[in-house]
C-alpha cells in the first residue's frame, strides 16, 4: 500500500479518568478500530487497569489530529507525549488496533517516566511481552 504521506508516529501515556469505568476501555477501542481503518491509523493501546500507553502510526496529518482529540477527550487525563517522530516502516501493519490489557504492576508502568528514544525503545521492547487481541 502506497501511502501519500510519510508516516508518523506517537508513543503517549495518560491515565483513565476517575469517572470511567474500567469497563469504559471497551468503547474506547470498538471507536478507536473503526475510526483509525478510516484514517489509514495503526497501532497498539496497552492499558494496565489504570494507565493508557498507545503507540500510533499512520499519516502525519492524521496521526496528529487523532492525538489533539485524544489530549480533549475527558476519558482520559494527564495525557503525556513520550516520543514522536517520522516513522519509515509501519510496526503494525498486521492488524489496525491492538489491544493488550494487563493487571496488576506490569514493566510498561514505566514508559510514563521516559521520554524520546528511550520511551520508545522501552515500549518496543515489552511488546512481546503482551498478550494482544487484533
Amino acid at each position: 500500500m502506497t501511502e501519500e504521506q510519510p508516516l508518523h508516529e506517537i508513543l503517549y501515556c495518560s491515565l483513565l479518568a476517575q469517572d470511567q469505568p474500567a469497563t469504559a476501555v471497551g468503547a474506547i477501542v470498538s471507536q478507536a478500530r473503526t475510526r483509525n481503518a478510516e484514517q489509514n491509523i495503526t497501532g497498539l493501546l496497552v492499558f494496565d487497569g489504570m494507565r493508557f500507553c498507545q503507540h500510533l502510526e499512520g499519516p502525519c496529518d492524521a496521526v496528529e489530529a487523532l492525538m489533539h482529540r485524544i489530549e480533549h477527550d475527558p476519558r482520559h487525563i494527564d495525557v503525556r507525549v513520550v516520543y514522536e517522530g517520522p516513522l519509515a516502516t509501519r510496526r503494525y501493519g498486521g492488524f489496525g488496533m491492538g489491544l493488550a490489557e494487563s493487571e496488576g504492576p506490569h514493566p510498561m508502568s514505566g514508559v510514563h517516566t521516559l521520554s524520546g528514544d528511550a520511551a520508545l525503545a522501552h515500549f518496543l521492547a515489552l511488546r512481546s511481552s503482551f498478550d494482544i487481541s487484533s
